[in-house]
């Protein structure tokens, strides 16, 4: 899929051979010039009609994607530069209608220029109908995937794109609410572009066209596979990997400290890695940020959808816990289960995190899952530092391997603002009570996970 496919070649770029149905397209009758009279305005309409073989600039139908039955929406950009009006309006309202009626995902192809000029505000107001649409379908507890074509601009990104719950985009792709004449003269071009907007956190992944068929089929396998009937079972804790202790409890607080720290302990991708047996990717906060120091996404596992968040082992952003946020709620959302991995030293705390809301994102962390309908487990995998930690950490339903610790300060603070010398650090680590075996006692932790034993070759 080139990023200037017409409409229906970009539908059969991504779609199972021969699957496509077109729904039938609401009839509105239009005074001559359209509803601002606008001289010209008919015979513009024609001649797209003629160029493109479209009647209006979109197309919309159910397909097949990797056998899994979607409602397509696709943007011709070629009818007046994809523009929406009235009757685009109309046709984008049937198409998440009928995804409702029929408990179908939407997958939206979007290239457009944004809203038609030739209909005035009555053209800017199909902003507030596709709105509207997308709220009851997320309400419906149905996935939006949003593929971003070239280019997607003014109100097409603000509600089809930006409104979805997965974000792809083709590589080059001119992304932004402002279109290419519209901008100041000295804007960073950069910006406006798929790259830009998910180094800014606003797009999930820069794919390339050819491995298009592939990623939206995991994508729909992922959000809108069959559920089992009746309460949503939590996911089962990973199994240790191999430890810095070769299994075994620390003896100490601070051998604890020592085994979490060490730089040859497993870390998050190594988990998520042994865990599914496929994972996609989820990026960014939505707000400009992203960190890559907190891994967010979906994965199947023995064939069940299981979301998951985890540090990395590093000071996590506001951007980082925002994301997880999102995360967490989309799984609620679509009633899939949630694992999250802690391992961080603490949130960020510099100046610039700060700046960027640290406290409010870790708030929002502890909201979203203590607002979770769905179960989330959590496996502490090496730090587990204060707050910021915690923020991930499911009420009852925490697990721990045996080199990890969990602390309301790090013993090394801990000893400072008690005012002892850094030498009693060790001491005061086992004062804190926070091994793996404590945690499992102090009724923090559920229990200690056992080391993963790998089967016998094949």
């Amino acid at each position: 899929m080139t990023t200037r496919l017409p409409a229906r070649a970009a539908i059969a770029s991504v779609t199972d051979t021969g699957s496509f149905a077109e729904l039938p397209a609401p009839h509105r009758d239009s005074p001559p010039d359209g509803p601002l009279g606008w001289a010209g305005y008919d015979e513009s309409r024609a001649r797209a009609a003629r160029r493109t073989g479209e009647e209006e600039s979109v197309v919309t139908g159910t397909a097949r994607v990797g056998g899994r039955e979607a409602v397509l929406i696709s943007f011709e950009f070629g009818f007046l530069g994809g523009s929406l009006g009235e009757r685009t309006g109309d046709r984008l309202e049937a198409a998440y209608a009928h995804a409702r009626a029929h408990r179908l995902p939407l997958v939206s192809l979007i290239a457009t220029g944004g809203s038609r000029m030739q209909e005035g505000m009555l053209a800017l107001t199909q902003l507030q109908r596709v709105a509207r649409q997308s709220v009851l379908t997320r309400a419906a507890g149905l996935p939006q995937i949003a593929v971003l074509r070239d280019p997607t601009t003014g109100g097409g990104w603000a509600t089809l794109g930006a409104g979805a719950d997965v974000v792809l985009a083709l590589p080059g792709a001119q992304v932004g609410f402002a279109g290419s004449r519209v901008r100041p003269a000295d804007a960073d071009p950069a910006a406006y572009t798929a790259e830009g907007q998910y180094a800014a956190g606003h797009v999930d992944a820069v794919v390339a066209a050819a491995e298009f068929p592939e990623v939206l089929a995991d994508w729909l396998r992922l959000l809108a596979g069959p559920r089992a009937e009746g309460p949503v079972e939590p996911a089962d804790p990973p199994a240790a990997l191999g430890s810095a202790g070769e299994g075994r409890a620390p003896e100490t607080g601070w051998e604890a400290v020592a085994q979490a720290r060490h730089p040859d302990r497993p870390r998050a991708e190594a988990y998520l890695d042994a865990y599914f047996d496929m994972r996609r990717p989820l990026s960014g906060d939505r707000a400009g940020g992203t960190d890559p120091g907190m891994l967010c996404g979906f994965g199947l596992r023995e064939g069940r959808a299981i979301a998951y968040a985890a540090q990395c082992g590093t000071a996590t952003r506001p951007a980082g816990y925002r994301t997880a946020a999102r995360v967490i709620r989309l799984a609620d959302r679509l009633g899939i289960p949630v694992l999250t991995l802690v391992d961080t030293p603490g949130a960020a705390n510099d100046a610039a995190a700060e700046r960027a809301g640290a406290g409010a994102a870790i708030a929002d962390t502890f909201a979203a899952v203590a607002a979770a309908g769905v179960p989330v487990t959590t496996l502490l995998i090496g730090e587990g530092g204060s707050g910021g930690a915690l923020a991930l950490a499911a009420p009852g339903n925490t697990w721990v391997t045996p080199d990890s610790y969990f602390s309301v300060i790090a013993p090394e603070l801990a000893a400072a603002i008690l005012k002892r010398p850094p030498s009693d650090a060790p001491a005061t680590a086992d004062q804190l009570r926070i091994r793996p075996q404590d945690l499992v006692a102090l009724g923090v932790a559920r229990g200690v996970v056992a080391p993963h034993r790998p089967g016998p070759a094949r």
